[in-house]
């Protein structure tokens, strides 16, 4: 079968699902593939309980006429969702970078939804099976839409930016992580870097950090709308106060708009900036840009404050690498609070750095005199043992349940699969 025989099928049964446990009726289910699943199997189930028709590549799993079979699901789920994307033509905007590129895709879709009916990325869906399963969402009642894309490993950006086939792009900064995929730091700025490989190539436009001496060079040549500090960028701003919430002023035609966001962090000003940039680019009102950004309140664990009445936190357990918990450790030792902890866990797939790396993070804990410090994961007991350290997080909980904080400023952050968010409840 044809993509476009295909596609003829999802025009009439647009829901998509890979997940035979939530197959809505009349959907298309994708039977993916996995180190520890197989799809496949659950083709019959899927077809028995809503889908309209399976997608499968392995032919002892067909059952009739309802059941496709291809050569390959996964190439198949992205074939079909590039074809839709051009078949529909909106405008895509494709936003990547080590860190900040999901609080910077919710900005720029809170400030363009003001104007726009606007389709996004729904929280972390930026891979090679997200950003396809997020193209297959659009309709032709959208008229833009900001697709999130994440990178693991070379080629990753490349193979995304190919299925978006986005008309501008963005990134936030390229950091260390993913060292174990990338291989090196360079191979990280390779990679992030295929995003403006096709915006160029394609003649698109690229949303540039201007104060950022890695993004510059590897942006010449490509239409620019620029953001910074600097009074010469396209949105121009700096930050008022962050105490913790970021406060920051904007300028447009010399008129100052200040904005109070619920965003902790100085940091994440680039990211604001970014939103209102592009806003701007989309001719929205300054007024509805400051609005949309002041209005915005992180979730899922991403710099979020919360006072339990024992202690004020700053959970950011959502992920971590050395880039940003350099910035998030800066951040905490500029807050005005008096009695200041911190909880950090090890950081994940930084291959050989990984020692190494960690131990600049203790370097930098002893530089800034927190009056409690908690590490916890294997890494961080190795080469941390001038303060508290834990080798997992069970251990950490058992600490926190004999010896409890109270009236202390936290900030807990530590890679997700150290599940840190599990001290909320102890603080």
């Amino acid at each position: 079968m044809t993509i476009a025989d295909l596609y003829e099928k999802f025009i009439h049964h647009p829901k998509v699902t890979t997940d035979s446990r939530n197959c809505p009726k009349s959907s298309l289910f994708f039977g993916l593939k996995g180190d520890k699943f197989n799809g496949n199997e659950y083709a019959a189930k899927a077809l028995s309980v809503g889908a309209a028709y399976a997608v499968i590549d392995n032919p002892d799993y067909y059952t009739g006429e309802r059941t496709i079979l291809v050569d390959d699901v996964l190439v198949t789920l992205q074939k079909l969702a590039r074809h839709h994307r051009k078949v529909l033509g909106i405008p895509v905007i494709g936003i990547t970078g080590t860190n900040g590129k999901t609080t910077t895709k919710e900005l720029v879709a809170a400030v363009l939804s003001t104007k726009f009916n606007l389709h996004y990325t729904e929280g972390n869906l930026n891979n090679h099976i997200g950003v396809p399963l997020t193209l297959l969402q659009m309709n032709h009642e959208h008229e833009l839409a900001v697709i999130e894309m994440g990178a693991s490993k070379p080629g990753d950006i490349k193979e995304l930016a190919e299925i978006a086939m986005p008309n501008y792009g963005l990134i936030t900064n390229v950091g260390q992580a993913h060292l174990e995929g990338f291989g090196s730091f360079e191979g990280v700025v390779q990679t992030k870097g295929e995003l403006y490989e096709y915006i160029k190539r394609t003649k698109g436009t690229v949303f540039l950090n201007e104060d950022d001496a890695i993004l510059k060079p590897l942006a010449r040549g490509i239409e620019q709308v620029t953001y910074g500090k600097s009074e010469t960028a396209f949105a121009s701003g700096s930050v008022e106060e962050c105490n913790p919430f970021l406060t920051f002023n904007w300028k447009q035609q010399g008129k100052v708009n200040t904005v109070k966001t619920h965003l902790i962090g100085a940091y994440n000003l680039m990211n604001a900036l970014a939103a209102v940039a592009i806003g701007r680019f989309f001719k929205i009102p300054s007024q509805r840009i400051s609005r949309a950004i002041s209005e915005y309140e992180p979730v899922n664990n991403r710099s979020q404050l919360k006072c339990t009445g024992k202690n004020e936190l700053i959970i950011d357990t959502y992920n971590a690498n050395p880039s940003s918990m350099k910035v998030a450790l800066e951040n905490f030792v500029q807050m005005k609070q008096t009695s200041k902890a911190v909880i950090l866990g090890d950081m994940f797939e930084l291959g050989k750095s990984s020692e190494s790396l960690h131990q600049e993070i203790v370097e930098l804990i002893k530089e800034s005199a927190f009056d409690k410090v908690y590490l916890c994961g294997p890494v961080f007991s190795k080469v941390g043992n001038t303060f508290s350290v834990f080798p997992s997080t069970e251990e950490l909980l058992t600490e926190l349940q004999k010896n409890s904080l109270e009236n202390y400023s936290i900030l807990i952050k530590g890679s997700r699969g150290m599940a840190l968010e599990r001290v909320v409840e102890y603080l």
